[in-house]
């Protein structure tokens, strides 16, 4: 387990990195002013730009990355303490557990779309997997798939996809915009 946490903080600090550097492309011909821009660095005063989330988001996973890395150093996690091999038999039934329900909403975000996936993805997780109170998954489900919709559809106008659902949108989109 100890070897799996270092793997795991290893690699999730490359994909940061990564994604921190994919956040600043954007068009144009001059790729350093819009790398700058697009991260919330105001070259001509035209405020962030589609990179801004992704990137402080990514620095967020690195820093976090890092964390577990120091943690790891430190022996202070209980997997970082270990003297199992890769994954014990919790971990590999854990990993398939939360693979699988990630593989299971994005087929469903195809399917019934993000509105209709987050939920059930949430109360899988949180009933299922973190044995919550069934009204409290259901509570947090429903309510971050209502805040998601105000906060891409509406107020940042940025359309997730709706699936098999789209109907049920379309009077809501004749109210807010």
């Amino acid at each position: 387990m100890r070897i799996a946490e270092l793997v795991t903080a290893i690699a999730i600090a490359f994909f940061s990195l990564y994604l921190m550097w994919e956040s600043g492309e954007g068009p144009s011909w001059d790729p350093t002013a819009v790398r700058f821009a697009n991260i919330g660095i105001n070259v001509n005063n035209e405020g962030p730009g589609s990179g801004f989330w992704p990137f402080w988001l990514s620095l967020a996973m690195l820093i976090c990355s890092a964390m577990v890395g120091i943690n790891w150093f430190r022996r202070k996690s209980v997997p970082s303490q270990s003297t199992e091999r890769f994954l014990d038999t919790y971990g590999i039934k854990m990993f398939a557990l939360v693979g699988g329900g990630l593989v299971a909403f994005l087929f469903l975000v195809g399917l019934i779309g993000f509105y209709g996936a987050i939920p059930i993805f949430l109360f899988y997780y949180i009933y299922f997997l973190g044995k919550h109170p069934w009204w409290l998954a259901s509570i947090i489900g429903v309510g971050v798939a209502v805040f998601c919709f105000f906060f891409f559809d509406v107020a940042m106008r940025i359309v997730l996809p709706k699936g098999a659902l789209e109907p049920l949108f379309i009077p809501l989109y004749e109210i807010f915009l």
